[in-house]
């Protein structure tokens, strides 16, 4: 139980930093007056602290072959954050911060739903049942009831 507890405290906290890091780049944007270069920073220091991860966890680098035997479409997770990145830049300043997360987390159940459902990307198929649409439903009610 306690376990659970920590990993529980975890995700609140990855939560809460989404917010905090969409926040602190719209600020950045307006500061410096652009999207892209407020994104160039945010994906630098990431990068940077990354490093510093590898580094202190000391996990080797990757070989070539395990890099050779990814797929295409496996090396892309970096264009989807950048997208995630630009777009929330732009859309926290204009629809806040409770409303864009809100939206935000409407659209990752919608996806996962739905990559759940038909088993992409290599995940289990898992089924589209009530319990999953009423989720769904309060979710959209949930953005509905933000919004206000």
């Amino acid at each position: 139980m306690p376990e659970l507890l920590l990993l529980t405290a975890l995700a609140l906290a990855a939560g809460a930093s989404v917010v905090t890091q969409q926040v602190l780049n719209a600020n950045l944007r307006a500061a410096l007056g652009s999207a892209a270069w407020s994104g160039f920073v945010s994906y630098a220091l990431g990068l940077g602290c990354m490093a510093v991860l590898a580094v202190v966890l000391r996990d080797p680098l990757p070989s070539l072959g395990a890099a050779a035997r990814i797929p295409w479409w496996g090396w892309s997770g970096g264009v989807f954050g950048a997208l995630f990145i630009g777009l929330s830049i732009v859309l926290v300043p204009k629809l806040g911060a409770a409303t864009f997360i809100a939206l935000l987390v409407t659209g990752q159940m919608l996806a996962s739903v739905t990559a759940d459902h038909f088993g992409w990307l290599g995940l289990v198929r898992r089924s589209l049942d009530m319990p999953r649409l009423a989720g769904i439903a309060l979710l959209i009610g949930g953005v509905i009831l933000i919004r206000r």
